[in-house]
């Protein structure tokens, strides 16, 4: 297994992650799919903030970076996706891939990662606590799928004391 930037032609599979997981999980709140093209997109945007996992020629799974909130006070804060395909998970992939998208993000300069997580999703929550995030607060019930009010558990990671 190796991490390493993603390019565009990795798109279609980190699409079919992706999509799987808006359709069959609460993992996302989305229930819009993401498009081929607008991976496409956000991966040549992002360049080396967007990572991929891959394995013996195939992506199993993806983390990138982006904004949190706008405006310059914010500058230094980004909040992180990370997403594996089923088969990946409880491997070490996701571990790997954070590793690497927080020593991206150290060399980018930034100075807090956030993760918005899904209450429904104990073991992202776990995850995250166990690479050093650590939860800073609940919004309930401002998610809404499949009929259901969901939490919002929002965590973070400093990675620089400056």
């Amino acid at each position: 297994m190796m991490v390493r930037t993603a390019k565009v032609g990795d798109a279609p599979a980190i699409a079919d992650i992706t999509n799987v997981i808006i359709r069959e999980t609460l993992i996302t709140f989305t229930t819009d799919e993401r498009s081929v093209e607008s991976i496409a997109a956000d991966v040549e945007a992002r360049g080396n903030r967007y990572l991929v996992a891959e394995a013996d020629g195939q992506v199993l799974g993806f983390a990138t970076y982006g904004p949190f909130r706008g405006g310059p006070g914010y500058a230094h804060s980004r909040e992180h996706s990370i997403q594996l395909s089923p088969a990946a998970r409880g491997k070490g992939l996701g571990r790997a891939l954070m590793t690497a998208l927080e020593d991206v993000a150290r060399a980018d300069g930034v100075h807090v990662l956030v993760a918005g997580v899904s209450s429904d999703n104990p073991s992202a929550i776990a995850f995250h606590s166990a690479l050093g995030f650590t939860e800073v607060g609940r919004m309930p019930e401002v998610g809404r799928k499949w009929n259901r009010w969901l939490d919002l558990v929002l965590m973070q990671k400093i990675l620089a004391t400056e």
